[in-house]
């Protein structure tokens, strides 16, 4: 796996767990760093960070594109999925669009249920297509 793609899955383990816990993901991410089993990469520091301070605008294009769900009502993994794939789309100019998407895809696949791979790829294909304004 790829160290990126590695980052990527380290970065939905924190944000999954903080929100399953009801936890600031900064603070989660802090006890990762702090306990360096195994270190934690800088670019899920990046990641981890950029989707807690856009979250509010990011669960807002999230409203609008999933169609027919809620953000609270999605499931929690794919919630952190579509959280780190729309980041990574719209804020992170260096990742290529179509690599963007096909990780949080790849995430799906791995870690949540049948339905969810079509779901976040429908999903962040919308965001794409409308980029709307960060």
């Amino acid at each position: 796996m790829a160290a990126r793609s590695k980052a990527r899955k380290r970065a939905l383990d924190v944000l999954y767990e903080s929100d399953v816990r009801s936890n600031d993901p900064l603070t989660t991410l802090a006890e990762r760093v702090a306990l360096a089993e195994p270190p934690v990469n800088d670019y899920t520091i990046e990641l981890v960070e950029g989707v807690q301070g856009n979250r509010e605008r990011i669960d807002a294009i999230l409203s609008d594109y999933a169609e027919g769900w809620t953000v609270a009502r999605m499931p929690d993994v794919d919630r952190a999925i579509l959280r780190l794939g729309v980041y990574e789309l719209l804020w992170r100019d260096e990742v290529p669009d179509a690599v963007a998407i096909d990780e949080a895809v790849e995430l799906a696949k791995t870690l949540s249920t049948d339905e969810s791979p079509r779901f976040v790829n429908g999903v962040l294909a919308r965001v794409l297509r409308d980029r709307p304004e960060r």
